[in-house]
């Protein structure tokens, strides 16, 4: 436990600092570099990866495996998303974050997102909750009594016909939809009961892990994302408040697919 405890307090004051970096960043943008034709990439992406990389390199000689430079799995390993939300980061939007999460032995022990726009820091510990802001958190249980509402990812990796399909079947059960561009922090939602669920056929693991802990330590339910080697391949991904689970894996059961390759930007 102490090493945990340690873990998650160098975790937190690497977030706070890696979303003081972005933040910053974010006053003298660099050129974008365009990966596909959704899917973008910044200086900030990059300085704040490398910070996160050599804080534990320095601190832990730990593994880390991150959205711009990649690396391996071990059996301590860190996993970031530097900026998810990239997009809305280019276009001056709050909605983007730092997500950070800390696996041993195949588990996902510490989860934190930091989304400094608005102040907010999700942070959870496998065993002992979550919270926002220092405060506990828990999924919706729908007793708002409204229709329930989904975040419904995209990805360019899976036709867009089977999302339109997935679209169709939300609004045919009665469900509102909602596409924020952050993954991660439409999980952090779920688990503070914003939404009462968020759906992606394919995501990949620095986007997820943070956010899948926090689902289900504020008491929610997610699919075993890492299965079939989510963690390097990315995985379909449904986390939700419990009472929706069983009726919102039967609308994506039949929708996986082999991932499509990402179509770049012509010039």
């Amino acid at each position: 436990m102490h090493e945990l405890d340690e873990r998650q307090s160098f975790g937190l004051d690497l977030t706070l600092r890696a979303g003081a970096l972005a933040l910053g960043m974010r006053r003298t943008l660099a050129p974008v570099e365009a990966k596909s034709a959704i899917d973008f990439c910044t200086e900030a992406d990059r300085a704040v990866e490398r910070m996160v990389r050599e804080e534990i390199a320095r601190r832990f000689g730990d593994a880390v495996i991150g959205e711009e430079y990649g690396g391996e799995a071990a059996d301590r390993v860190w996993v970031v998303d530097p900026i998810d939300g990239t997009a809305g980061y280019i276009h001056g939007s709050g909605r983007w974050c730092v997500s950070l999460a800390y696996l041993q032995s195949g588990e996902v022990e510490i989860g934190i997102i930091y989304a400094p726009a608005d102040d907010r820091l999700f942070v959870a510990r496998r065993g002992r909750g979550a919270t926002l802001n220092g405060r506990p958190i828990r999924v919706s249980g729908l007793a708002h009594g409204a229709a329930p509402l989904v975040e419904l990812g995209w990805s360019e990796r899976r036709p867009l016909a089977a999302y339109c399909a997935l679209l169709q079947r939300l609004t045919q059960a009665g469900m509102e939809f909602r596409r924020h561009g952050s993954g991660a922090l439409g999980l952090a939602e779920v688990a503070c009961g914003l939404n009462d669920g968020y759906a992606e056929l394919h995501i990949n693991a620095w986007d997820a892990l943070a956010g899948i802990l926090l689902v289900r330590e504020a008491g929610g339910w997610t699919n075993d994302f890492l299965a079939d080697d989510g963690l390097h391949r990315g995985n379909l991904l449904l986390a939700c408040t419990p009472a929706l689970s069983d009726r919102l894996a039967a609308m994506m059961c039949d929708l996986q697919s082999p991932i499509e390759q990402p179509t770049a930007l012509a010039g």
